[in-house]
């Protein structure tokens, strides 16, 4: 039995007749399976090639289908393979001579390994033979099944140059020229094997069809790369223009004499790092990848930002997993990031021929070939490859070592993801130091007695380092070089944030928080680069792709392009799908490139951020009251918005936003952006009340208050007056809410229409909290008269609602009744808005007045379900509240006593327990019967 993978994958039996296998998903397995015979692969890496990032919805079972066929065809007696379940996937064991593709890649070994070249060339042949066509050619259109075609279709024409170099040593380059013209029809593209046919031409006496190739393969590299002709096509036309006899010296070097050989194996790894603490989690994931007994395949990819230690952590390891690589341990510093450019990758190709013995004579000129020579020369060895600081994919494309023996890890500042696509690589991304680490670093760098001396300043200098390794060790630097100081001098030091970066560094600033970070500033594509200072005004610890949209001034597409730059470059990290954190040292290197940038611009950034949230707090509202009428910002039709789909995930975007909201209210009034700044504030104020945050209900409204003001804008003032009102009557402040709400009235009048209609419900509301019912009705029979005759709804559903509690206080049950049903018909199509569970609480009150409990009870369960739905935690509380009072009076002592139990856990929860208490004594009063509910 066999498995062919040099053309359609297929299963061949003892008389070499093909097998069925199955579909295109089920020869891929087997294909995968195959090309890693004897080694595990992750089911993972199974599923990616199967279907990329678009898995189907349960692609654990049907990856299991395709094994469990797999093991049954690869039955029976005499059969070389046997399919095994090993975590984290699935291994296929037998004789690499039943797999083409790898008994090909075996002769090539064998024929790189002889100086004679017949024998050489037998082998060569031998293995090209084994290609029925396209390797791979019937697997799904996948990009990483493509990735793997690609692979076997380079090793062929690694094979063909080898043959055809072998043909020339012998005299006999005709004999290559039909293979060779066939390769460079198929991929006029690849310089060596067209510099081959010219130079096979031309020793066959074919002098024009070699010059004529020459130009072909010269007008097809500037037709589709724009490129001219390298170094070694180059020569082989100076070959046939001199009319000489070409050099001896192959494309590809053939293996030198074993006395070439090194007496010892290389090992160019740095110094181990001094001082090391932690990551023994990321230890275990490099020994499970990459060590001498792993399970992954090889290739690792170690990521992270600036300054976290991803070059000591592998060098670290690379030194303890050394034994087990006893062929050597290779190291390149490929300066990816560096501000004179990156290493070019022929050079570590250079360093690495060398340690591993070939002469410098034998090493080509050219990055192709001495990467043809370095698999080669790696084949077969069990090699340890260190590839440090890399940019991008293409940088180590060529520096991985060839066969299952060798190892790789690379390290990069970027995400490197085309080598998890294409070659199958494990990603590992690195952060900063758990606290205990950190706390640990500074114990190793200044003694355990000077940081346990001062824990709490240890505590805030980790903090302050953002628990990044590079950060700390210059923190810990500074204070071994200052015995004197105390480690609290240099907290104060570190809090000022415009000095911060600059105290991270080294005396003459060569190393740094702030130069690590320029270095990968300067290497993100151009809309990163303009965005990273631009999150510089908002204020939250998260930003999302819509407020970031603002900023930019862009598309959300475009958006999400640049975000996902910063975060493969690891300046942010996407905490959640759409949503970017920044550490504070970023942040303060944002902060340094936006206050280089023109005033207006600066401003302009701010307005469009406030002018966003403005815009998305409309939207949140009017998914708790539909017939809200969100203030638009001129000029903000463009703005993409969050999708709030219903109350949960409304007030879950509040809770996130929160933060933002209330530090935009406050830095719009210091900047002097006062009509923002009140509007933001009473936008907000409606989110608050929600959540239960009475507290900081009324802390951002003062802020909106006191900007209203000096806005000098009557209906702003009047508006503010109203919602600080509310928020006042909500804590128990009514003496101090009650002239607010008088002067939110006589600032207004019907003309004004939703204005006044919310200043009358506000001062009923709060007149019914000092006693005055009858007072109360009054101001609310003219809200009511004035919803009624205008049409206006913005408020009409809270003015309804409140009529209807104060009618119940009135001893007017059915007219409270009436009232609280027509809130309900009104908010019908949306009844989970906070004016729709109001009217239920009143409704069940009403009820119970008018003698009915069974239909109270009824509308009771409804409204705490509905409290359930909306998320509304503070209406939530209080309908248990008075639901318990309601059980009393039927004499459910013991249900009652749960709901006030839950009812207390709300609170607790989310509220204060002072004001919880307070509220319970203020709504308890009459206990049939609610004290009017104030506006929102």
């Amino acid at each position: 039995m066999g498995i062919r993978l040099l053309g359609p994958v297929e299963l061949t039996r003892g008389t070499g007749a093909p097998t069925a296998v199955g579909g295109a998903q089920r020869r891929a397995v087997l294909a995968l399976l195959a090309l890693e015979l004897n080694r595990t692969v992750p089911v993972e890496r199974l599923a990616g090639l199967l279907w990329d990032d678009e898995p189907p919805a349960h692609p654990k079972a049907a990856l299991q289908g395709h094994v469990a066929a797999l093991r049954k065809l690869l039955a029976g007696p005499g059969s070389p393979f046997e399919l095994t379940t090993r975590s984290p996937g699935y291994r296929l064991t037998g004789d690499p001579a039943a797999v083409d593709a790898l008994a090909a890649e075996a002769l090539g070994a064998r024929a790189a390994a002889t100086d004679d070249d017949a024998t050489a060339a037998a082998l060569l042949e031998r293995a090209l033979r084994l290609w029925q066509g396209a390797a791979l050619a019937d697997l799904p259109a996948t990009a990483r099944a493509a990735a793997l075609a690609r692979r076997l279709d380079g090793a062929r024409t690694e094979l063909l140059s080898a043959w055809a170099q072998r043909q020339l040593h012998l005299g006999r380059g005709f004999a290559a020229v039909p293979a060779l013209e066939q390769a460079v029809a198929a991929d006029g593209l690849s310089e060596p094997v067209a510099a081959l046919l010219v130079r096979c031409l031309h020793r066959s006496g074919r002098t024009a069809a070699a010059l004529e190739a020459y130009h072909r393969s010269r007008a097809r590299l500037a037709e589709e790369l724009g490129v001219c002709p390298g170094r070694e096509l180059q020569q082989a036309l100076s070959d046939v223009l001199a009319d000489e006899e070409p050099e001896e010296e192959p494309a590809v070097p053939p293996t030198p004499a074993p006395s070439a050989a090194p007496s010892a194996a290389p090992d160019q790894l740095p110094a181990p790092p001094r001082g090391f603490v932690g990551r023994e989690a990321e230890d275990r994931w490099l020994d499970a990848q990459c060590g001498p007994d792993r399970t992954g395949d090889g290739l690792a990819v170690v990521v992270g930002p600036a300054g976290v230690g991803k070059t000591a952590t592998v060098v670290r390891w690379a030194h303890r997993a050394a034994p087990g690589f006893p062929d050597g341990r290779l190291f390149a510093d490929l300066r990816g990031f560096d501000p004179a450019g990156p290493a070019d990758p022929a050079h570590a190709l250079g360093r690495f021929l060398r340690a591993l013995g070939v002469p410098e004579p034998a090493i080509p000129e050219d990055r192709p070939a001495r990467a043809a020579l370095f698999r080669e020369r790696t084949r077969g060895r069990r090699l340890l490859v260190v590839l440090d600081n890399a940019r991008s994919a293409d940088d180590v494309a060529d520096l991985l070592p060839a066969g299952p023996d060798g190892v790789a890890v690379v390290t990069s500042r970027n995400s490197l993801e085309e080598l998890v696509v294409a070659d199958g690589a494990a990603l590992l991304q690195v952060d900063v130091l758990p606290d205990g680490d950190a706390h640990r670093l500074l114990q190793l760098r200044l003694t355990a007695e000077r940081v346990a001396a001062e824990p709490d300043a240890a505590r805030h200098l980790v903090e302050l380092c953002d628990r990044l390794p590079l950060a700390l060790r210059i923190a810990a630097a500074r204070l071994a070089a200052r015995p004197g100081w105390q480690l609290a001098d240099l907290v104060a030091e570190l809090a000022d944030e415009r000095t911060r970066l600059s105290t991270l560094a080294t005396p003459d600033g060569t190393l740094g928080v702030h130069s690590a970070l320029s270095l990968t500033y300067r290497h993100l594509p151009s809309h990163a680069r303009y965005l990273l200072p631009l999150l510089t005004p908002h204020p939250g610890t998260e930003v999302d792709v819509h407020a970031a949209a603002a900023l930019l001034a862009a598309d959300t597409d475009a958006t999400r392009l640049a975000l996902g730059s910063l975060a493969a470059h690891h300046l942010l990290t996407e905490t959640t799908p759409g949503r970017f954190a920044r550490h504070d040292l970023v942040r303060l290197y944002g902060a340094g490139l936006f206050a280089d940038l023109p005033a207006a611009g600066r401003q302009d950034a701010f307005r469009r951020l406030v002018d966003y949230e403005l815009l998305a707090t409309g939207t949140a509202i009017r998914r708790l009251n539909p017939y809200h009428e969100p203030f638009r910002p001129p000029g903000t039709g463009h703005l993409a918005l969050p999708r709030l789909t219903d109350p949960q995930a409304t007030l879950a975007w509040c809770h996130a936003e929160e933060p933002v909201l209330r530090a935009l209210v406050t830095t719009a009034a210091d900047r002097g952006e006062h009509d923002r700044a009140w509007r933001l504030a009473r936008a907000t104020a409606t989110l608050y009340y929600g959540a239960g945050r009475v507290h900081d209900r009324l802390a951002c409204l003062r802020v909106g208050l006191d900007a209203a003001r000096a806005s000098g804008d009557r209906e702003g003032l009047a508006a503010m007056e109203a919602a600080t009102a509310c928020a006042l009557g909500s804590t128990g402040r009514v003496a101090e809410a009650l002239p607010l709400a008088g002067r939110a009235v006589e600032r207004t009048t019907p003309e004004d229409g939703d204005l006044h209609i919310h200043a009358l419900s506000v001062r009923a509301s709060m007149t019914a909290l000092t006693g005055d019912q009858a007072g109360a009705d009054r101001l609310s029979d003219a809200a009511l008269a004035l919803v009624r005759r205008t049409g206006l709804r913005e408020h009409a559903a809270t003015v309804l609602s409140n009529a209807a509690a104060l009618k119940v206080v009135l001893g007017a049950p059915a007219a409270a009744l009436d009232l609280a049903r027509e809130t309900r018909d009104l908010l019908a199509a949306q009844p989970t808005a906070n004016a729709y569970v109001w009217a239920m609480v009143n409704e069940a009150f009403a009820l119970h007045a008018l003698d009915d409990p069974h239909s109270a009870e009824l509308t009771w369960r409804e409204a705490l379900h509905l409290c359930r739905s909306s998320g509304n935690v503070r209406l939530h509380a209080l309908a248990h509240r008075h639901f318990g009072e309601f059980l009393d009076s039927l004499g459910r002592s013991a249900e009652a006593a749960e709901h006030r139990r839950t009812a207390g856990e709300l609170y607790t929860a989310h509220g204060d327990v002072q004001l919880a208490a307070g509220l319970d004594r203020l709504l308890s009063r009459t206990p049939e019967a609610p004290q009017p509910l104030e506006a929102t």
